[in-house]
């Protein structure tokens, strides 16, 4: 069989190979602590499991408008607008089978052969996977500890090129948990405007952050059309095996990303969304008792790391992921990520998962319990004093 090229430009989600190695030593009787997936760990709150029940025994069971039933669109449009002051039309709204493909179709429909595509590094990796497959120049934007993984905002200026087409940014991020300020956003849409640049701003954690504001370049005068908003409901409900996601769009891109979920799609499942209407509508008690419950994680995770010999560790400010320093350790990320599981049993992921700025990093989801976390610390702590 001869498969295309352009199959070698797909990167992958290194999450999903360290949860089949992990799944490989426990069918050969290991114990294994996984903290390298970015997956609440809380059940998905009643009343939304209820929406899905009421609407299959209502008969919502069949086809959708590709882009999205207009009730949920009618809440998203609702969500946006308190969230970020902003009312958006329901047709600039596409829902998808999960986030990703928002991040997926977006750069399928927007960047062509030597178009050059600004993203964070260390970064989910499917941002420079998608650039790169589309045919893109993916442009690293560096996120570093001492800038508490925000950017360099000379850095950032100096990376805008007259092949700018697109910069994409996440906050709060994955992997680092840091934040983007107001002077941040506000510079980035600056020089959006200016350029006719268009943003691609991922705000799937926006409401899982600690002690501060989350800020939408979404809410910036003139954004709206210069802007892709990505949310999701995996996260904040605990919903990922639900596989639903959103963008909000200027009207001609949602034009086209329908297009794409016509040819790859059809449509989103369309019990999930009478679902996600419950998850926008109802109650948010059980959401907010998850970050209150995560931000004590986060504290006991930070404390612990930063007690173990030659790790040192930030608190992050968002999400639910902590990114501590292990460059004192003299083993590559990688090396350390295989050492952890098979030494310790303990899961991880490498920083240099993330992209090349993420080397001398790793990445530790805290979606687990304080005990589970407890006893990981100690298996960390013991496996590095061996080295």
């Amino acid at each position: 069989m001869k498969i295309a090229n352009r199959m070698s430009l797909l990167g992958t989600e290194t999450a999903f190979e360290v949860m089949a190695k992990a799944k490989d030593l426990e069918s050969q009787g290991r114990d294994i602590i996984y903290l390298q997936i970015g997956e609440p760990d809380f059940p998905t709150p009643i009343h939304i499991v209820d929406g899905a029940i009421d609407a299959l025994r209502n008969g919502h069971t069949h086809y959708s408008a590709p882009s999205g039933i207009m009730p949920l669109k009618e809440a998203i449009v609702q969500e946006v607008h308190s969230r970020r002051g902003v009312i958006p039309d329901t047709e600039q709204i596409v829902i998808t089978p999960g986030a990703k493909p928002i991040i997926f179709f977006v750069i399928l429909a927007c960047i062509e052969a030597g178009d050059e595509v600004i993203y964070p590094n260390p970064g989910f990796p499917i941002y420079e996977s998608m650039i790169n497959f589309a045919g893109g120049k993916a442009v690293p934007l560096p996120l570093r500890e001492e800038n508490e993984f925000s950017f360099d905002k000379d850095e950032f200026v100096s990376l805008i090129s007259e092949r700018t087409r697109m910069i994409i940014i996440n906050s709060p991020h994955n992997p680092t948990g840091g934040i983007l300020s107001k002077d941040d956003i506000e510079l980035i849409a600056k020089v959006a405007k200016e350029k006719n640049i268009l943003v691609l701003s991922d705000e799937v954690y926006k409401n899982i952050i600690y002690g501060a504001e989350h800020e939408s370049i979404y809410s910036l005068d003139g954004m709206k059309d210069n802007a892709v908003l990505l949310d999701g409901f995996s996260k904040t409900y605990a919903m990922t095996g639900w596989r639903l996601g959103y963008g909000v769009m200027p009207k001609d891109l949602a034009n086209r990303v329908e297009r794409l979920m016509i040819n790859s799609n059809s449509c989103t499942a369309t019990f999930s969304q009478y679902a996600a209407i419950e998850a926008l509508k109802g109650p948010t008690t059980e959401a907010d008792a998850m970050v209150e419950t995560f931000q004590k994680r986060r504290d006991f995770i930070v404390d612990g790391l930063n007690n173990i010999p030659g790790i040192s560790c930030v608190k992050p400010k968002g999400a639910f992921y902590v990114f501590p320093n292990v460059s004192k350790i003299k083993m590559s990320s990688d090396d350390l990520e295989n050492y952890l599981l098979h030494e310790s049993g303990v899961a991880v992921l490498s920083g240099s998962a993330f992209g090349k700025y993420g080397e001398g990093y790793l990445r530790l989801s805290y979606a687990n319990s304080i005990e589970n976390i407890d006893m990981a610390l100690k298996r960390i702590a013991g496996a590095l004093s061996k080295i």
